[in-house]
């Protein structure tokens, strides 16, 4: 054995070089204490490089912000750029960032959606929302316009690297209806008073103090959005699935439905991500065109900079027309087939079925080439705490 590299390698699991080394340095392994597991010596390389990133890590994962390995590559380069005399030679490599992960005792997670919160009795809560959305299309026969959905997306826009001035607490709101037409976008803004600007049209601008959509502002969305779908003047018949937010289900929220003539077909607890159209098939595409917009304006758009030479925030008027854009980006047919999908909209015959158990493939085919390459902004539409955008869309 002594003599048999190959074979020592294969007891060990190692490979022969190890082996090979492990004889060359015979004296010095077994002079080392027991205690010690590795003879790696010198100084760690880019200390301060490293604490640094350390700190924009936990300042991050403090204030609820996702942190991606995207964010922590581009801060690396984006302060060793900046302070070279204490990052010579530094190219943050993959293994690189590894290493500093384990440092720090810091992992990659990877955010799901469903996770372990889906019900114990799952199946039953699905049929059961499903039979109730038959039964209730079966008994009033709303137009495939009237039949909607209303959900909340997270998103933030954060530029990587350099320091800008935000306006903090926007939420937008979109819709649109099981027949694939869009109605226009919904944006609050954490504001006392409504902003001096001239909004663009295909939009519907409101002001929070906190920057939430609570109860009055699903009141005020029923009256000013949901109320000018087709047929909606008049009062017809109507079909909203959303999902069990508190203002949703309080007895005023109740009487302003009632009195539009708009029923509510409430999803249950942990199911958003299976029966909420918007979760399923729209959330994705959205925020795909929305980055676009955001990289277009970081390229090229018109901007402008604090006395400190700090770049601002789009004006909030910008920030309206990325949302029009990419909503209106987003086609009639992918708004249809998400209904379908998830069990709303099918044609009552049960020939639609099959669309319940279609793959998401052709999801995917809605997708654009930049999403499969690298985007240094890619952490601006991650679910974040106080610049989010609550997009809520019907």
């Amino acid at each position: 054995m002594e003599h048999n590299n190959c074979a020592a390698a294969r007891q060990y699991g190692v490979i022969e070089k190890m082996v090979q080394d492990w004889k060359a340095n015979e004296k010095a392994l077994k002079s080392m204490p027991r205690s010690r597991c590795a003879s790696r010596r010198g100084t760690s390389h880019w200390p301060e490089l490293k604490k640094h990133v350390a700190n924009m890590v936990n300042e991050h994962r403090q204030n609820s912000y996702v942190v991606t390995q995207n964010k922590i590559h581009l801060f690396a380069l984006q302060w060793a750029k900046s302070n070279p005399d204490h990052s010579n030679r530094f190219k943050a490599t993959l293994s690189w960032h590894t290493r500093f992960l384990g440092k720090h005792n810091m992992a990659l997670r990877q955010k799901t959606k469903i996770a372990q919160k889906l019900p114990a009795d799952l199946d039953s809560k699905v049929n059961s929302f499903h039979q109730y959305v038959i039964q209730q299309r079966t008994k009033y026969g709303y137009a495939l316009s009237s039949i909607g959905n209303l959900d909340k997306t997270p998103m933030n826009f954060d530029m990587v690297g350099n320091k800008t001035v935000h306006q903090k607490g926007e939420k937008m709101v979109l819709v649109c209806t099981a027949d694939g037409a869009k109605l226009r976008p919904m944006i609050i803004f954490k504001r006392k008073t409504m902003p001096k600007l001239k909004f663009p049209v295909g939009c519907f601008v409101h002001v929070n103090e906190k920057g939430w959509m609570d109860e009055e502002g699903v009141k005020l969305w029923l009256d000013n959005v949901w109320s000018t779908q087709p047929g909606g003047l008049i009062q017809k018949h109507s079909l909203l699935v959303w999902d069990m937010f508190r203002a949703h289900l309080t007895p005023s929220t109740k009487q302003r439905r009632a009195r539009i003539n708009t029923d509510a077909a409430v999803i249950p607890a942990g199911l958003t991500s299976l029966v909420q159209p918007l979760d399923v098939c729209l959330n994705k595409p959205f925020k795909d065109r929305i980055r676009e917009q955001w990289n277009e304006w970081m390229v090229s758009g018109e901007k402008s900079f604090t006395k400190g030479g700090n770049m601002h925030a789009p004006q909030l008027d910008v920030l309206c027309k990325f949302v029009i854009k990419a909503w209106n980006d987003i086609d009639a047919e992918t708004v249809i087939k998400s209904f379908k999908k998830c069990g709303v909209s099918n044609s009552l015959d049960g020939m639609e079925d099959d669309y319940l158990w279609q793959d998401e493939e052709e999801a995917k085919a809605e997708t654009t080439p930049s999403d499969m390459e690298f985007d240094p902004y890619d952490d601006c539409l991650t679910n974040v705490s106080q610049d989010v955008i609550d997009v809520i869309m019907i």
